[in-house]
């Protein structure tokens, strides 16, 4: 599994800190260009580094807050839980694997999806969330994005999934978990064949079957800088074919030089350019 790059608390920084009686949390140590940052500064900058513009991870709740009108996301599908289907155990069983992620992260899976507007235009959304296992999808995952791309083409409307996504498919599941990405697809198919619109956004990292199946399937496909995306990560590939890789291979900026992501959109603009883009398919 790919790791996501998460923001850290640079140790010496809070060691100062807590003898200064400032804060725990109010500085960030930047995972690209090393800086201590204020954390206020960053948050304030839609969780990007002030100094380098690198782009941490960011919760499923605040991507919604981020690109959709205020209040304006319903939520869908929320009743389908995860179950284990297969006994699955490795360090601790896969139950309570799900109950101890679902505690940390406030999701009951993966992957959010419901109605929203942006920039008050209508349009179907979903996203994966890397903080729960790492963003892999499993059974329920693909199934709530099938039926939100099932409703999507049922209302005509334009559909929005953003990938955070460094596991792949599940292996928990097994071969459950890897048919999601024949369906999701499929579901795709059928959208698209009634004429609707879909936009994927990649995030870092967008991995594994996500990235093998329904994020690549994008009408158009947008990654926020620096974003990892591929199928297995760079050390696999590397030990496989036994050559070295190209400079930033993977990386988002890679992929745009070779015609497999569409542009790459600053998380500041992503909103205006991801409704930009209705606006001039709609037409």
């Amino acid at each position: 599994m790919s790791s996501v790059e998460k923001p850290q608390i640079d140790s010496g920084v809070q060691a100062a800190s807590q003898k200064r009686g400032v804060p725990e949390g109010m500085w960030l140590r930047c995972d690209g260009c090393k800086a201590t940052v204020f954390s206020k500064h960053v948050e304030k900058a839609l969780n990007v580094c002030p100094e380098c513009d690198h782009h941490f991870y960011v919760s499923a709740a605040t991507r919604i807050e981020q690109l959709l009108d205020t209040d304006s996301f319903e939520p869908l599908f929320e009743n389908i839980m995860p179950l284990d289907p297969l006994l699955f155990a490795d360090k601790k069983p896969y139950k309570d694997r799900l109950v101890e992620e679902q505690k940390k992260t406030g999701l009951s899976e993966a992957c959010v999806v419901g109605r929203g507007y942006m920039r008050g235009r209508p349009l179907m959304f979903g996203l994966t969330d890397s903080a729960f296992i790492m963003g892999s999808m499993g059974s329920v995952v693909g199934e709530k994005l099938t039926r939100t791309i099932e409703q999507a083409t049922r209302m005509k409307l334009p559909l929005v999934i953003v990938s955070g996504s460094g596991g792949g498919a599940r292996m928990h599941e097994g071969i459950l978990s890897l048919m999601q990405m024949g369906k999701t697809s499929a579901a795709l198919a059928r959208y698209n064949q009634a004429g609707g619109l879909f936009i994927s956004v990649m995030t870092n990292p967008t991995m594994g079957g996500v990235a093998a199946s329904f994020a690549s399937l994008g009408d158009v496909v947008i990654a926020e800088p620096r974003a990892l995306i591929g199928f297995a990560g760079p050390r696999v590939v590397k030990s496989t074919v036994k050559i070295d890789l190209p400079p930033g291979f993977q990386t988002s900026e890679f992929l745009l030089k070779h015609g497999f992501v569409d542009r790459i959109v600053h998380r500041k603009d992503l909103r205006s350019e991801i409704a930009r883009i209705i606006d001039y398919c709609e037409m």
